[in-house]
């Protein structure tokens, strides 16, 4: 006969009014962070760890007009989406040293939202994927988003054909190859001189 007491014999159990409460709450929690966009890197975070700390960085919507956002998609050989990007301007020492554009799109059902940093000469300096909504298996790589530095609008820019696939992330590979001809389209439009 066991004569030890048990470790939970004086232990105050929840009632199952208690239990079901903490089960709805918690239940309640795992729906809202899952509702919530998964940004990764703040936008102007990111443009610091690529133009410094002592950056100025100006954001700004712009709303295209219906023929500018037609010529744009014509551009970069994509379906007509929406006419309002955000962009932000890097200053330095009142000196503008880049542009970045933030583009919004669609990847399988949620939204990705990737960051495009491009030289006043209209050559990309960095991409950077802001927020990602999609399972984590469908974020394209460091090592794929690299490849875009040096892009100009003057390359294809094609997955599969000067763009790799990535076995097993092709949306979110085609996303941020989508993403970067219309990014460059959307900079020939409002920055690029003329």
């Amino acid at each position: 006969m066991d004569t030890s007491v048990h470790p939970f014999e004086n232990a105050i159990l929840p009632t199952k009014r208690e239990t079901i409460l903490m089960r709805y709450i918690l239940l309640t929690l795992l729906l809202i962070t899952s509702l919530q966009a998964k940004l990764l890197v703040n936008p102007f975070d990111a443009l610091h760890a690529v133009y410094g700390k002592d950056v100025q960085i100006a954001k700004k919507n712009v709303l295209l007009t219906v023929d500018k956002a037609e010529v744009v998609y014509q551009q970069a050989q994509m379906q007509k989406g929406t006419n309002i990007f955000r962009t932000f301007t890097v200053t330095k020492d009142e000196k503008t040293i880049a542009y970045a554009i933030l583009i919004s799109r669609v990847v399988r059902t949620k939204d990705a939202a990737v960051l495009y940093m491009i030289s006043p000469k209209g050559i990309i300096d960095a991409v950077e994927v802001i927020a990602f909504n999609e399972p984590p298996e469908y974020t394209p790589s460091k090592l794929y988003v690299e490849q875009f530095k040096g892009k100009s609008s003057a390359d294809t820019l094609r997955v599969g054909k000067d763009v790799p696939t990535v076995t097993g992330a092709t949306m979110g590979a085609r996303n941020v190859t989508d993403g970067a001809r219309l990014a460059l389209a959307v900079f020939d439009m409002l920055f690029k001189e003329k």
